[in-house]
């Protein structure tokens, strides 16, 4: 025996129904055997459809683990199924306006068995009502929990995606990955299920599922784009990507501050914000190979004249190779430090076995021709890269501006360097200009590199670090379709494959 109460309901508003007070007691000349309710059988179309249910989603494994930890259902009650069906299947409806396929969330399943057990169409095979209640409490559920999780957090995990993307090193035994994305952002944790849960518990879908809905403009913009007239089909993948960064619910955003800088990747260009004032610049990025991560910090200092610590892989890749020749490391201004006693060691010393060995550093003299430019801005991150100035100014003339081994390479050092000065000190400015661009190589390990050329450099006006205050958010981002200082979208290269990367995992949902 069942009791049917049908609603229909808009997004937000709750249309009373003519038999809404209607009881089971109503009912009671309808005692046929395909009308009766047994909730054990119900549950065993509930654990039939978990154990059936190979997805492999957080969402999908939430929703099993609700059934078989055998809590209360939440779709169902003595009335049968009521307007909350309704109001959820008002947002699952929608799902291919995201890009995505309604059936990889069970749209035409849930809409054929609600149909179905409104005009008590069952019959003794598939379609026994204690089945079709099944289904719809399973699948209600796992549709439910997968369209807010992705619409509240994003679909995919970036994290998870870009930090098993490549290979950094390998073995019969285990294999380790570059880390490229360390993006502080929400993800789903038990107390956000546990919730979503409870607003269907208590009716509360519809506010719930307004209130988790992007908030970014540009997400919006790029909505509207993607269900255009004129949009081509294969400008679509872009979109749904570019939709996909704008869910991803970051601790910080730009838009949150009056001073900023941020790198947009596949742009190769850098905005420095302060109000209504802008720089921007070419920038160069980490190649193929060696990719920028992307990442959120805080510009704390600035450092003129750094010295580059040189990295093990071009140690190994190229400079071993000069072992034993103290002309090649005189005439790139690189010396050998023992980390172990802080000394140096002598330029004829230096043999393979000695850069082999991990306990010595190789560095490069600050100063003119350090591939690090004339001066570096630093912040803090887990992959030691900075923003910094480059000896190989021919750079910036080019399209494909990944060049790097991850830095960030800026056109505009100086001009960067005033717009994160706090006070515009003209004493202060006046010190960073003249140390960029001042022959420093007599305060280097092995001297001038000319002794016959005098030494005009006034160590007065030298100058090696300046600290950033108040520090300056930084942030390394990526968008292949992104606002321009007119507020016009522009569209760049997927110069790393991520769009491609992000597209793949879409397989679940399209």
């Amino acid at each position: 025996m069942v009791a049917v109460a049908v609603v229909f309901v808009s997004c937000r508003h709750h249309v009373n129904h003519p038999y809404q007070n209607l009881t089971l007691d109503g009912y009671s000349d309808m005692m046929v055997s395909e009308y009766k309710i047994n909730s054990t059988k119900i549950q065993e179309e509930i654990n039939r459809q978990i154990h059936s249910d190979e997805d492999s989603l957080t969402a999908d494994f939430r929703a099993r683990s609700y059934y078989l930890r055998k809590k209360p259902w939440l779709w169902i009650n003595r009335m049968g199924v009521d307007d909350r069906a309704d109001t959820l299947l008002f947002f699952l409806d929608r799902i291919d306006e995201l890009g995505f396929s309604k059936s990889k969330f069970k749209v035409q399943r849930i809409m054929g068995d609600l149909r179905r057990f409104r005009n008590l169409d069952f019959d003794t095979l598939d379609n026994k009502i204690d089945k079709v209640l099944g289904r719809l409490e399973y699948n209600l559920t796992k549709a439910y929990l997968r369209y807010a999780t992705g619409q509240r957090f994003g679909f995919i995990n970036p994290k998870y995606v870009f930090n098993k993307l490549d290979v950094h090193d390998s073995d019969s035994v285990k294999v380790s990955y570059r880390a490229l994305f360390a993006i502080p952002m929400q993800h789903p944790k038990t107390s956000f299920f546990d919730d979503a849960l409870r607003k269907v518990y208590n009716d509360s879908i519809s506010e719930f599922l307004h209130a988790i809905q992007p908030q970014s403009s540009l997400y919006n913009r790029l909505l509207a784009r993607l269900n255009s007239a004129a949009t081509k089909v294969a400008e679509k993948p872009k979109i749904m990507v570019n939709m996909e960064r704008c869910r991803w619910r970051l601790n910080e955003y730009p838009q949150q501050y009056t001073k900023y800088v941020l790198v947009n990747v596949p742009s190769f260009r850098l905005k420095a914000v302060d109000g209504n004032s802008v720089l921007e610049m070419r920038i160069g990025c980490g190649t193929l190979e060696t990719k920028t991560p992307l990442l959120t910090s805080r510009i704390k200092r600035m450092d003129i004249n750094p010295q580059w610590i040189i990295p093990r892989s071009i140690i190994e890749k190229s400079i071993i190779n000069h072992a034993g020749d103290s002309s090649y490391f005189s005439r790139h201004r690189y010396f050998v430090r023992d980390r172990r006693t802080g000394k140096a060691v002598s330029l004829n010393r230096i043999s393979r076995a000695v850069l082999e060995d991990r306990n010595f550093l190789v560095i490069q003299e600050g100063g003119d021709g350090n591939s690090l430019g004339r001066i570096i801005f630093r912040f803090d991150n887990s992959f030691s890269i900075y923003l910094h100035d480059t000896s190989s100014k021919g750079m910036f003339s080019r399209e494909d501006r990944g060049v790097s081994h991850g830095c960030v390479r800026v056109e505009r050092p100086f001009e960067l360097a005033v717009f994160l000065l706090g006070d515009k000190d003209e004493k202060t400015i006046g010190r960073i200009h003249y140390s960029m661009h001042a022959d420093v190589s007599s305060l280097g390990m092995n001297g001038r590199k000319d002794i016959n050329k005098p030494d005009t450099l006034d160590k007065r006006k030298v100058i090696g670090t300046v600290p950033v205050e108040p520090e300056v958010p930084v942030f390394i981002t990526y968008y292949t379709l992104y606002p321009n200082e007119k507020g016009e979208i522009e569209e760049f290269s997927d110069v790393y494959g991520y769009d491609k990367v992000i597209y793949r995992y879409f397989a679940n949902y399209r």
